[in-house]
């Protein structure tokens, strides 16, 4: 951070800086005082004092697991001496690891024998672990933070799908179409014609009471399933009678789903 006293100019350009009340202002009040604290800039921010010694260290390329403990202990007392002269709120996690850094140093300095130095752990192990433990847990943090986050990065959407129903009408049949469909039905039969020595005799009346028996209130028959086309012309015929007749007496009743599809009876 840096903070500093700005010395206002005696005149400003000639475009006017700024409009009090307004009324441009070309030139500086008299009575202009900018405190010394009016400009503060915070250079680095570190969220603790392993961050701070991560920076340090990372800062002048140095290997983790061989610290100069001499050169980051002064490095990081100034780092603390230029706070306080910045009067920034100095947290007491920062002091402690003051002590402890002047506690390794001291350690280091200390005369040891040739054989207890081999065998003593070095000052700096723990410090070492320390360190490392909180670059593994930055990096997954940075990781972290870099992945998509709900409400900031995506957001979720619902949509509400109504139950659809759908309403088809039933087609009216023409005489017409009922026409069409007896053509159809009579032209295959042409393809069984042959030459009948002797016909029964068929009634309208008894294939009105057959055509009733092969219907049924609850299911729908294809128009064409009602023909035989091995009758012949004649047998086709008296079919279709019995049809209109039984149209006629309202006890059968025609459906289509659409134009030209094609046409089913049912029990009326």
């Amino acid at each position: 951070m840096v903070s500093g006293l700005l010395e206002a100019p005696e005149t400003l350009s000639q475009e006017p800086a700024a409009r009090v009340a307004g009324v441009a202002m070309t030139e500086w009040p008299q009575d202009l005082y900018i405190p010394p604290d009016a400009l503060e800039i915070f250079l680095d921010a570190f969220e603790g004092p392993l961050d701070l010694l991560l920076y340090l260290i990372r800062r002048q390329n140095l290997d983790i697991l061989d610290i100069p403990i001499a050169e980051i202990t002064r490095q990081y007392v100034d780092y603390i001496a230029m706070m306080e002269d910045l009067r920034l709120e100095l947290a007491a996690e920062y002091l402690v690891m003051a002590a402890m850094l002047a506690e390794i140093k001291s350690r280091m300095l200390l005369p040891r024998p040739t054989l207890v130095a081999d065998e003593e752990e070095d000052p700096r192990a723990e410090l070492v672990r320390r360190l490392q433990e909180y670059e593994r847990f930055k990096a997954a943090a940075a990781d972290l933070e870099s992945m998509p986050r709900v409400a900031r990065d995506v957001f979720p959407l619902s949509v509400e799908v109504l139950e659809r129903v759908v309403v088809r009408s039933e087609a009216e049949v023409s005489l017409d179409e009922l026409l069409a469909a007896l053509a159809d039905v009579m032209a295959r039969a042409e393809l069984f014609s042959n030459h009948q020595v002797q016909q029964e005799a068929l009634s309208v009346r008894e294939r009105m009471a057959e055509t009733l028996s092969r219907l049924d209130a609850d299911s729908f028959v294809e128009f064409s399933a009602l023909f035989d086309p091995a009758e012949g012309r004649l047998g086709l015929v008296v079919t279709f009678l019995a049809i209109l007749e039984l149209l006629k007496e309202s006890l059968i009743q025609l459906v289509q789903a659409e134009a030209y599809a094609p046409i089913y009876l049912k029990v009326a």
